[in-house]
């Protein structure tokens, strides 16, 4: 696999000179697109030239525009059709509202294929002949099964968040989908990471393909600071309060599972914080409302699981807040991604527990720094809060009233003891 690695510092300052079509210039001129993020500018010349293509590339890159317009501009010349596949709904209507917005203006018409929607507008955008479908895996399978859709006419293909679909168990759909597509094609690869597995799949499924690698595995966005919290399960939310007293926009939470993030998500409405909730339990009409309404400043807070660790395209977000730690060193680096995007700057903020410093070695070692420990403030228990029909929960039975501190020691990569107070 040929490879081409670059770094933000490297960024191209226009456009111009990439390849793109005259037509689509003019389109990203008008809606404020001026210069192309390093991924754009080093994957679209590759992509316009029909090469297959794995792009590595970090969160809030700017990936749906660097494979989006060399898709535009070759279905332009060869004709057929183009699919995205994706792991999650959100992504998926994210993807086509980006395409959307430049392709408004060469009437591009899309066909958004994922679950939690009905069939029949499905089948019918099919039968509207799209010049894109967008679909995450099991809904494409249901369609192909039914033999509402077949993809002989599939001309360039993109496999987008390969890795994150990987992690969910997609890869036997990944394979049956392949083998309804047509030998001769494109096929492109983005992923925030490259394990194996990826490698594995572009060999099996791509043509010699360019590699585009913009940061090694574990390289957090640029312009946000990081900051750790050692904290006992009963003080999280005191600790969480008090942090939205302290900064005062939007704020993305994150918990390890559905219950948990349900909970937070009622201590925050009982305090007076205006919050929804996102996660697999959610219906696709509550989660785009979740979404719109934390957008659009209806929700200033969202609490969610890591099913939307990449699926929250929302700029100005100026805190993240890791209130359990991620299953995997991997989903840390995606979570703190979600601010400080499009050069922005923003806080990440992690709260572990006394039990917990391997898995936070762990996430120091992906991202080969020490994050900075801070004090705990002085906090009380805020509660009684409701947590479910008829119960009332302070938080945690072993709770003992008056100040509560953790004081311990570990030791940090560089070889030097950390006081944990």
């Amino acid at each position: 696999m040929d490879k081409i690695e670059q770094h933000a510092h490297q960024e191209a300052k226009s456009f111009y000179g990439l390849g793109i079509a005259p037509r689509l210039l003019d389109i990203l001129e008008k809606s404020g697109f001026k210069s192309p993020t390093p991924i754009q500018a080093q994957a679209i010349p590759v992509a316009i030239q029909g090469k297959d293509l794995v792009g590595i590339a970090q969160t809030g890159t700017g990936k749906t525009l660097a494979f989006g317009i060399p898709m535009l501009q070759r279905l332009a010349q060869i004709k057929g059709q183009g699919l995205i596949v994706l792991p999650t709904r959100e992504l998926a209507l994210q993807v086509d509202e980006a395409l959307a917005g430049i392709g408004r203006d060469i009437k591009l018409r899309t066909a958004v294929l994922i679950g939690g929607m009905s069939l029949a507008p499905q089948k019918r955008a099919i039968m509207g002949k799209p010049h894109i479908i967008i679909a995450t895996p099991g809904r494409l399978i249901d369609h192909l099964q039914q033999k509402n859709i077949n993809l002989n006419d599939i001309k360039i293909v993109v496999l987008d968040e390969a890795d994150r679909m990987l992690d969910m168990g997609f890869a036997p759909q990944i394979s049956q989908i392949f083998r309804f597509l047509p030998k001769e094609r494109q096929t492109m690869l983005f992923s925030a990471t490259m394990p194996p597995e990826i490698m594995k799949m572009a060999a099996g499924h791509m043509k010699l393909p360019i590699r585009v690698e913009m940061a090694p595995a574990g390289t957090t966005v640029e312009r946000v600071t990081q900051e750790l919290f050692i904290v006992s399960n009963v003080l999280k939310f005191p600790l969480l309060n008090k942090l939205l007293e302290s900064y005062l926009g939007s704020a993305l939470i994150f918990t390890r599972t559905k219950h948990g993030a349900k909970k937070v998500m009622r201590q925050l409405k009982a305090v007076g914080i205006g919050t929804a909730e996102i996660h697999s339990n959610r219906s696709l009409g509550q989660r785009r409302e979740a979404l719109e309404g934390f957008k659009s400043g209806k929700y200033r807070t969202l609490v969610a699981t890591d099913i939307a660790s990449r699926g929250i395209d929302v700029n100005g977000i100026e805190l993240v807040v890791n209130y359990d730690l991620p299953s995997s060193p991997d989903d840390y680096v995606h979570r703190i991604g979600r601010t400080a995007r499009a050069g922005a700057s923003g806080h990440a903020v992690t709260f572990a527990m006394p039990d917990e410093l391997r898995e936070i070695r762990a996430i120091e070692r992906l991202i080969r720094m020490n994050l900075p420990l801070s004090k705990l403030p002085e906090l009380s228990l805020i509660g009684p809060v409701p947590t479910a029909e008829g119960e009332r929960d302070f938080g945690s039975a072993q709770y003992q009233p008056g100040r509560h501190r953790s004081n311990f020691s570990r030791r940090s990569f560089g070889g030097r003891s950390r006081k944990f107070r």
